[in-house]
């Protein structure tokens, strides 16, 4: 028919579509930014579920300071030459002429006699549970990016938390104690790290930096919580039940709600298993995936290389691996790590130096805990209100400074009386500082390294800070003006090494390393 000559058919034909077009290959940013949301009432609750568990860390990590005090002392039986009380010293006082206050039950300074001679087998003890931390970090941080995933090893240090918790509590010696607190730590070391990736990965990037921040009020709300526990079990090995049994709880209670990330899924090749983590987030916050949408690695359209092997696992699926011999062959994210390890270093020194000072004030122990706590948190809400106005360098720079100027301030400081309380007020600023220091360090570390090596990266950066925190105590027991030199050094040192590092704000949360090294082209240099 010549109808079909005079254009008839054209209008009939589809117009700006094609039938057979390509489905809209997109990465996990952009389907939260377009699609999903960023931070809806899906991710509100996963983040609120999953962060929980920093309070379980801080359980774990603090209640040494009740576990391991040394409780006041009496004289007995007439207390000839005893002495002044509690305000004296036990050392060298004749057996039986005095007692604990509490009974022998009240620490394992009472009950194993850790006082003078031994008293070094105290600061051993929480130097060894820091080291287990370390060894932790780096071990369920490789396995979190790797065969566990993120809920998995967070479901599995929790389990160990709370066995390695409650047989603390059975210990019939020192050393079998001393032990039992190595291995918490080796599994406390790895909780913080894999709750705040499994909570932050499923955030938009424009809500990923206040919510990473917010993770740390969880922290200091176990901290101030625990306080209040320690004062009802007055009892050290009751104590370590009570805060061993809240990580049966977590296991039980909320780890059933909480999902995987949709990011590991990515990476171990499971993309139909990220997309319907994709699609509950979407649902939930009342918005729906288009049909032409495919997920895709942010590199997906490049050739493989070295920095980040896709292999082959047994179902035949493609799975993205990395590991930290594939940081340290990069050069952007080697530079990376060198300074995200040398500042949480310093950080954890000061950070940790300032609190063992501000339990050593010989207040009400149980008062001085909990207001430490919430002291850091106006911190921690300043930061997050300046994140993503200033940046994470400058912020950072900032942070450090701050710290270090009044604890070098403080060390300048000398006599009693009202310079006493000067040297507080110093101490108190320089914890405020560098608790939004600390806060931010993880958000930093998080944006700085793809997800096929974070964790690796993050666990590594974190043993850094428990090398810090198991160096702390020996600066701590120099007294005098010493410790606030060392920490005024750290925080000035810290800063200068911030410098250095690239700012991440409103940067792709790369999946893959060829992804985070194709955006230096995108996005300007990534290193400095």
């Amino acid at each position: 028919m010549d109808l079909a000559d005079g254009g008839l058919l054209s209008p009939l034909l589809p117009t700006g579509k094609k039938s057979d077009a390509e489905p809209q290959k997109l990465c996990i940013d952009d389907m939260l930014q377009k699609y999903c949301g960023e931070f809806g009432q899906w991710q509100m609750k996963h983040f609120v579920l999953t962060s929980l568990a920093w309070a379980l860390e801080a359980f774990h990590t603090m209640v040494m300071i009740f576990a391991d005090r040394e409780p006041e002392w009496r004289c007995v039986g007439g207390g000839g030459g005893c002495g002044a009380g509690s305000g004296g010293s036990v050392c060298g006082l004749e057996p039986g002429s005095w007692e604990w206050i509490g009974g022998l039950g009240s620490s394992t300074v009472a009950e194993w006699g850790l006082v003078c001679g031994e008293k070094y087998k105290v600061g051993l003890v929480q130097s060894l549970f820091f080291g287990g931390c370390m060894i932790g970090a780096g071990i369920f941080g490789h396995l979190s990016d790797s065969v566990l995933g993120r809920k998995g090893s967070l479901t599995v240090v929790c389990i160990l938390n709370a066995v390695f918790g409650i047989l603390t509590a059975l210990s019939p010696d020192y050393y079998t104690y001393a032990l039992l607190r190595l291995l918490t730590g080796f599994s406390t070391g790895g909780v913080g790290l894999c709750a705040f990736v499994l909570a932050t990965e499923p955030v938009g990037p424009s809500k990923r930096g206040v919510a990473g921040m917010s993770t740390f009020y969880f922290f200091s709300t176990g901290i101030a919580a625990l306080s209040f526990i320690a004062y009802h079990f007055k009892s050290w090995r009751s104590l370590y039940v009570a805060t061993s049994i809240p990580s049966l709880l977590f296991l039980l209670v909320i780890v059933p709600f909480v999902s995987e990330s949709p990011r590991w899924f990515l990476i171990r090749g499971k993309p139909n298993a990220a997309l319907k983590i994709l699609q509950d987030i979407a649902k939930f916050n009342g918005k729906s995936l288009p049909d032409n949408v495919v997920l895709a690695l942010d590199e997906e359209a490049k050739e493989p290389t070295s920095n980040g092997e896709k292999n082959v696992d047994s179902d035949g699926k493609q799975v993205i691996t990395g590991s930290l011999i594939d940081v340290v062959r990069s050069r952007i994210t080697r530079v990376r790590l060198f300074l995200s390890v040398a500042i949480n270093f310093l950080c954890s020194v000061v950070y940790y130096g300032l609190s063992l000072n501000v339990v050593n004030l010989g207040t009400n122990i149980y008062l001085n805990l909990f207001l430490n706590a919430v002291a850091e948190m106006p911190a921690y809400l300043l930061t997050a209100i300046l994140l993503d106005r200033f940046g994470r360098k400058p912020l950072a720079i900032g942070t450090l400074w701050f710290s270090g100027f009044f604890c070098l301030f403080g060390c300048l400081v000398g006599g009693d009386g009202v310079w006493k309380v000067v040297r507080m007020v110093c101490g108190v600023l320089g914890i405020f500082g560098m608790a939004g220091t600390y806060n931010l360090l993880f958000i930093y570390t998080v944006e700085l390294f793809p997800t096929v090596v974070r964790n690796a990266a993050l666990g590594c950066a974190t043993q850094a800070a428990q090398m810090g925190a198991i160096l702390t105590p020996f600066v701590v027991v120099l007294g005098g003006r010493l410790p606030f030199a060392v920490f005024g050094v750290c925080g000035v040192v810290g800063g200068l090494l911030a410098f250095c590092l690239p700012e991440t704000l409103n940067r792709p949360l790369y999946d893959t390393m060829g992804g985070m090294e194709g955006g230096e082209n995108a996005f300007g240099p990534l290193l400095v």
